[in-house]
């Protein structure tokens, strides 16, 4: 296998070709694939703004941080951009476990023609910087503030990363390529939906030179990803089924806007519905295994009756099996 610090961009392709973007924006792309290029999910529906904003950090460097509610395909955006560049994509998930140390690195002991030796094992960011690499911090408002100081020093225009236990400095590569996604930019947990997120200071944020918002899809896309997913409900009665599942999808939405809920059905709940009712055959109770039973006791019967509107009939009413 190539090195993969060696490899450049080889391919200039048209946005307008690759993603079907009205745009004459041209992107460096690869020819061939590497094992850290993201597998094509070719049922995987792009935001235009948000594709254009994750491009442009492809094409021009910019630091790209995509802020949106969850289950609405943050990483998996940045993601599938990456694999249809071929460029090769690494995620970490900032959460409360992740050091320091596991970014930058640490000393272990390993074997050397049989004697114990300390040496030094770089952390994923090194070895990202130095290569071209599509870095991606998930989570990014949860991160620890030890951890947040490490990622700000790669933020900087230069990217510089200083390595004090080696007395290196390192520069990155010229390919290398910074992304994040953040359900608050740094506004913390306000709405108690997001557990665990911090408030940022203002020099993280300002550091980031595009934010791109990615919302919920349309009833009818939605509705086409969850066939896509589950093509099992792919006939005239599951897609009737699928668009009232996605209407009671978009009454948790508006039920949590409006303060009635304190959770919502993300696209990928609904996803898990539509999987569920393959194995239940029964609507009804997918719905509770699926959603229901993770809401607040009191908030229940608000949920059961988007059930009952969007279906018509009760929440306990069965619905018997189906093919």
């Amino acid at each position: 296998m190539s090195d993969l610090s060696l490899l450049r961009p080889d391919l200039d392709v048209s946005v307008r070709d690759l993603f079907g973007i009205d745009s004459d924006l041209r992107v460096p792309a690869f020819s061939e694939r590497e094992d850290h290029v993201p597998d094509v999910d070719p049922a995987y529906r792009f935001n235009p703004a948000v594709t254009l904003a994750i491009l442009a950090g492809f094409t021009r460097n910019r630091r790209v941080l995509v802020q949106g509610l969850h289950g609405t395909g943050k990483s998996t955006h940045i993601e599938q951009v990456a694999a249809r560049l071929n460029w090769p994509c690494v995620r970490i998930n900032l959460d409360g476990h992740i050091s320091r140390l596991d970014l930058v690195g640490r000393d272990a002991v390993v074997l050397r023609e049989g004697q114990q030796v300390t040496e030094f094992q770089e952390g994923l960011v090194p070895w990202s910087l130095q290569r071209p690499v599509a870095l991606v911090f998930d989570e990014y408002d949860a991160g620890r503030p030890d951890v947040m100081f490490v990622i700000q020093r790669i933020l900087e225009r230069d990217g510089k990363l200083t390595l004090l236990d080696q007395n290196r400095v390192l520069a990155p590569h010229p390919f290398f390529r910074l992304f994040a996604t953040a359900n608050t930019v740094g506004l913390g947990n306000l709405n108690g939906l997001y557990q665990g997120a911090q408030r940022l200071n203002h020099a993280q944020i300002d550091r980031w030179n595009i934010v791109a918002t990615l919302n919920y899809l349309g009833a009818e896309e939605e509705a086409a990803i969850v066939l896509a997913r589950v093509p099992g409900k792919d006939h005239e009665a599951g897609r009737r089924l699928v668009a009232s599942m996605v209407a009671v999808a978009d009454l948790t939405r508006k039920g949590f806007a409006a303060g009635d809920l304190s959770t919502l059905m993300s696209p990928r709940t609904v996803i898990t519905w539509a999987e569920n009712c393959e194995i239940f055959r029964d609507p009804a109770l997918a719905f509770r295994l699926s959603f229901l039973n993770k809401c607040d006791e009191a908030e229940r019967p608000i949920v059961a009756e988007y059930f009952q509107r969007c279906f018509d009939r009760e929440l306990d009413e069965s619905f018997g099996a189906r093919p």
